[in-house]
């Protein structure tokens, strides 16, 4: 009857997760058990600043933990440590406000993402595999998002590292 429940609920709706890296430091650490949600991203976009569990692209066999930056169908350009989005149906790029990352952003790219990729990086970007090397991410390549951290004990969240980080600013260039 156990497996009945729980066989399901794992394989569709919520599945543990180990963050193994330093990619996405501070806000998670190598060690922390997360729960993921297989579910709600099925039916409903991922917000930007979102975390989220995935295949890799380059080996679908391994999973990465990043935060989304860029959603279907905008651009995003990182250029001179900052990280711009120009919003669909728009032609103004809007730097984002990171002021909670403890390192600056290197890298130069500009991504026009399709209606089924999402622009992802970590939060420790000078040691980050992400979008900015390998390019965007695939809609059918998302696991869920985090939902749960249940370890370490003192940093038991709910969505954890999913808090909006990311404000848009005043406008920063036209093209």
């Amino acid at each position: 009857m156990a497996a009945l429940i729980v066989i399901p609920f794992r394989m569709f709706i919520a599945e543990p997760y180990i963050v193994q890296g330093e990619s996405m430091s501070p806000t998670f650490e190598t060690g922390n058990y997360l729960i993921i949600d297989k579910f709600s991203h099925r039916f409903n976009t991922v917000e930007r600043g979102s975390t989220i569990v995935f295949k890799y692209p380059n080996d679908p066999s391994r999973f990465f933990v990043k935060r989304i930056v860029g959603l279907p169908g905008e651009t995003v350009k990182v250029e001179n440590k900052n990280v711009s989005i120009k919003e669909v149906g728009s032609d103004i790029f809007i730097q984002l406000d990171e002021t909670y990352l403890r390192v600056e952003t290197n890298g130069a790219v500009e991504q026009e993402l399709t209606d089924t990729q999402y622009f992802v990086m970590g939060d420790n970007r000078v040691n980050s595999s992400d979008s900015r090397f390998w390019g965007p991410l695939e809609t059918d390549l998302i696991k869920g998002r985090t939902l749960l951290r249940l370890y370490p004990f003192d940093k038991i969240d709910v969505f954890p590292g999913s808090e909006n980080p990311f404000p848009l600013q005043e406008e920063q260039t036209t093209n």
